[in-house]
């Protein structure tokens, strides 16, 4: 797996209906899809959530090659999980060796966790792929607004999630163009053990910290310079404005969500 393939962050400019869409209204729906894949229960509420993402994506224009790379990082992770479902889930049993036994509950429990994970992390790649961090930040502010009356850092918060997201391509890059630096002077990341290749990363980590120290300080000292402070009286050149397509579909992502919770508890 090549660092590249880590795209979470990054932001690709369209005129499609899904980039025109208010942040908010994304940010709403995108909730209501987390909701309806937790409450999914067997083939055809999880059939119905995959036609769904399906259209939004091609709708929005985004290449599912670049969606395809994304998930590239966290295939360990999604073969992990299948792996714990399919022996430590009790039920029928298929077939049985050593200490280990592979269940019908278990084989049908890991492909719809792993089927559910796919689909949140593409739902959730897909708006940061169609929504600049600015507009992410506003709309963010603007949803936890009302948590101000009990004076949580709504600003604050909004705008630490916003410059994360903003610096994971950058850090990405800069870690590659690290690990390039230390393989030319003769550093090996590839061979030996999960122990040694954890300690050929000390080389490559001091100098990433130190790189993302420096970067947020030069971010921090911009930021003065300019005068910026957030929250109450800060203008914002592009205004936050509900259109009938935002409504509709954050009102069709509600649907949704009700619609596959009454399935689920039919147990469909």
């Amino acid at each position: 797996m090549a660092l590249r393939d880590i795209t979470l962050g990054q932001f690709f400019p369209g005129t499609s209906p899904i980039h025109n869409l208010d942040p908010r209204a994304k940010l709403v729906a995108m909730i209501c899809y987390i909701v309806a894949l937790f409450m999914g229960q067997w083939f055809v509420t999880y059939a119905i959530l995959l036609a769904v993402l399906a259209g939004v994506v091609a709708v929005s224009t985004v290449k599912p090659k670049a969606l395809v790379r994304g998930l590239k990082p966290v295939v360990f992770i999604l073969v992990f999980t299948a792996v714990l479902n399919v022996f430590y889930t009790p039920g029928e049993p298929l077939a049985s060796f050593w200490i280990f036994t592979i269940t019908k509950e278990g084989v049908l429990h890991a492909f719809f966790m792993v089927v559910r994970i796919i689909m949140l992390i593409t739902c959730t790649f897909l708006l940061t792929y169609t929504t600049s961090p600015l507009s992410l930040t506003d709309g963010l502010e603007s949803l936890m607004g009302p948590l101000k009356k009990i004076h949580v850092p709504v600003h604050e918060l909004s705008m630490m999630m916003s410059i994360a997201l903003r610096f994971i391509p950058t850090l990405i890059e800069e870690t590659d163009k690290i690990m390039s630096a230390q393989k030319a002077r003769g550093a090996d990341f590839d061979s030996g053990n999960l122990v040694q290749k954890a300690k050929a990363l000390i080389p490559l980590l001091v100098p990433l910290f130190i790189s993302a120290f420096r970067r947020a300080d030069e971010l921090a000292t911009a930021m003065e310079c300019r005068c910026y402070h957030g929250g109450e009286g800060r203008t914002r050149m592009k205004q936050l404005h509900y259109r009938p397509g935002d409504v509709l579909f954050m009102a069709g992502a509600l649907v949704l969500a009700v619609f596959i919770g009454v399935l689920g508890h039919w147990g469909l």
